[in-house]
């Protein structure tokens, strides 16, 4: 079959959405305006998001929260 064992029965994984993440981010972008991506993943952890600070500079680059938090 030219395939692998394991890629044949590895579960392919679906993408997390992340429009609560988003949300979350624009509000701490709306009260706090001049954060950046640094001290807005640092506000996310103190309410107890666990995020990656790889995802939250994508994330901030390419959503709304880029024209609210520089």
């Amino acid at each position: 079959m030219g395939l692998a064992r394991s890629t044949y029965y590895d579960a392919p994984t679906r993408a997390a959405d992340d429009t609560a993440l988003v949300e979350a981010m624009a509000a701490i972008c709306d009260a706090f305006e001049a954060y950046g991506w640094r001290r807005v993943q640092a506000a996310l952890r103190q309410k107890g998001w666990r995020v990656n600070h790889k995802k939250v500079r994508r994330l901030s680059k390419r959503s709304v929260t880029a024209a609210l938090c520089g």
